[in-house]
Order: C-alpha cells, then structure tokens, then sequence
C-alpha cells in the first residue's frame, strides 16, 4: 500500500547561464528552497515528492542569445548523471524525497549534440529515469528523438518506452513532459498508456501562463489521462549570472492537479521564489481507474479508429541526424514550410486575399 504523501511543485528564481560552473549558484538556490518548503509541508504529510522546473538548472541561454549548437553542447550542456544529479541527489537523500528535475544535457550516443532531458533522483540518491523531450517549440535547439529518428530507432526501438518511459517507485509510476511537450495531448498520453500515475510537467512562459494556456493544458492532461499532473513553473529570471534585474517571464502559477482534472493547489504570484503543495493519493487514483465505469478515458479507447490520423507525415524527422538545423532562422523557415504543405493539402486554409505565406516581420513592415 502505497500511504498518502506531499508533493511539491517548487517555483524558484533562477539564473541564466553563461557556462557549466555558473549552474552552481541555482542549485544553491533550489537546494535552500526545498529545504524551505519541506520544512513547512512536512508539517501536514511527509514530503515524498519534490518537482523543480525547466531552465531551473541552466537558464533559456541557447534560447534567448541563439546560440550556435555546439557552441552549446561544449560549454553549457550537463551530464546525466554528473556533479549537478548528485548535488541535487544529495537533497534526495537528505529529505527522503524523489527528485525530479529538467536539464539540456548530452547523450553519448549523439557527441555533438544536446537534448532536453527530463530526469528522476530516487531517495538514495541515485539517477533512476531519463526522459527526453518530444517535442520543441520554434526558439528552442534541442535535438529530440525525432531529428535523428533512425539512428534512435536502431538504439532504442520504437515502441512506448522508447519514447514514453515511465519510472516504477515506491510512491506510484511516474512519467515526464517538458514545457511545449504538454501542448501535444500525445505525449501524456503515450505516458498513461505506459502506466504513468503522476506526469511531472514543467514549465511554461508569459504570456500563456496569464492567458490560461498553461492551466488548460495541465488541467486537461490530468483530465484525459486519469492521472495526477504536478507542474512547476518558474519565478524571476535573472538573464545572465550578473544581471541586477529579474524578469518575470514566467507568472508563475505552479500547480498540482488531481485525476479528475481539478486543481488542488496553485501559487499565483509569479515574481519570487516559492512553491505549491498538494496531497497525493495513489491508491485513491488506482480504485477509480479500476472501478469507475465514467471518468476512467483509457479503457474505452478504440485505437483502431484513430490510426488514419498519423498515416502522413508533416514534420520531417531526421534533420539532425547529420548537421543539426542552425539558429531562429532556419527552424523558423523550416515550420513555415510545413505551413505551406499543409495548406497543398488542404488541412490549412489561406486567410482571404492572401497567397503566399510570408515571415512575419515582412507583414508587420507593411
């Protein structure tokens, strides 16, 4: 049986950085924060569970500058495990808390690469799960398995836990999505239907965090997939290791939802560091799934009928299986390309009047 438990979903400050070193000073940070929060959340339940969220560790620095790939991949990119799993590991310890966290890391099958990865630290401290994120929006660098899609393939095969893992623990089945991963209801989904229990998904900016973007989405995997979904955000953004003013680009409203899609705990206010708690109750989860004859999607999903959806590619996978595609520019000329595909057949329809799809920053010049 598997006892009632907190988990946190930690909001931090962090810091972008400019090199591997300069991560330090966030992990101090996070470190000092979830001492804070167990503190006061253990008070309640013990705190078994602890979410710290994307760009935490390193920042959106390949992002916000456009940095070249490897430039990326020779001074910023982590190692899993390396010096920083074990810091944080170290807290695992410590609090008797499974840590999960998100970093840009390197793979050693891939040497010239980086990827977003999200990982589980289990109470002894050691790196149990890797997860490396599907999917990426137009400003982020990232390989995903996608770019290089044949060579992954001949690695890990094709099948959910090739794309999908999920960790079995102590405290229920745990899966990871990333930022833009959970605007794809796929990517929770292929997690559920390889038994995830509670989906870590973190982060998401402004202004889709005001707008209820961020809420939605997260409700909604809860939702669709009878699962728990803790969602850390960011506070401030210092830009650089040296900035004097924060930003908040975030908004914050880190958050907890149960699996009915209803939220149990959120922190609003998005400008400093902080964090929100919740309950967890894995076997509650597990008698509904198994009993409800409603609220319980999984069990009525009639797969045939969805496999005419993905018959015909759109993105084109394999761009970086050699070179990996370079700065904004050329993934942007790459999206809108598929834009125009689209509209050839015929999923797209041209605005009135219009008959070429063009930048953006030429129609704003008009």
């Amino acid at each position: 049986m598997i006892e009632q438990y907190m988990a946190l979903a930690l909001q931090p400050t962090m810091r972008g950085c400019r090199t591997r070193s300069d991560v330090t000073a966030n992990i101090r940070h996070i470190s000092e924060l979830i001492d804070a929060a167990v503190w006061l959340s253990a008070i309640d339940l013990p705190v078994r569970l602890i979410c710290i969220p994307e760009g935490c560790l390193q920042g959106f620095t390949d992002e916000v500058f456009d940095w070249d790939h490897e430039k990326y991949v020779d001074e910023l990119a982590l190692d899993l495990p390396g010096e920083e799993t074990d810091a944080l590991g170290r807290k695992a310890k410590q609090h008797n808390a499974f840590v999960i966290a998100q970093a840009k890391v390197k793979h050693p099958e891939f040497p010239k690469k980086f990827f977003n990865a999200a990982f589980i630290i289990a109470p002894d401290g050691e790196l149990i799960h890797k997860h490396y994120k599907l999917q990426v929006f137009a400003r982020e660098h990232s390989t995903v398995p996608h770019d290089v899609w044949d060579k992954w393939v001949d690695l890990y095969g094709n099948d959910l836990n090739a794309f999908f893992p999920v960790a079995e623990t102590e405290i229920g089945r745990i899966g990871c999505v990333i930022c833009m991963e959970g605007s794809f209801p796929e990517t929770a989904r292929g997690l559920a239907m390889n038994g995830a229990e509670i989906i870590y998904r973190p982060a998401y900016p402004e202004p889709y965090v005001s707008n209820d973007l961020w809420e939605i989405q997260n409700r909604a995997r809860a939702l669709d997939n009878t699962c728990y979904v803790v969602a850390p955000n960011p506070a401030n953004y210092f830009l650089l290791p040296d900035s004097s003013d924060a930003l908040d680009t975030f908004g914050g409203k880190s958050m907890i939802v149960d699996y009915q899609g209803r939220m149990l705990s959120q922190h609003a206010y998005g400008a400093g560091p902080s964090y929100a708690g919740a309950i967890i109750d894995i076997e509650a989860l597990r008698q509904y799934r198994t009993r409800s004859l409603w609220g319980n999607w999984l069990r009525d999903l009639r797969t045939e009928q969805f496999r005419c959806i993905y018959e015909h590619a759109l993105y084109p996978k394999n761009l970086g299986l050699e070179e990996h595609p370079g700065r904004h520019a050329e993934h942007d000329a790459i999206r809108r390309s598929i834009m125009e595909t689209m509209i050839k057949q015929g999923i797209y329809r041209r605005p009135t009047g219009v008959t070429e799809q063009r930048p953006q920053e030429e129609v704003a010049a008009d």
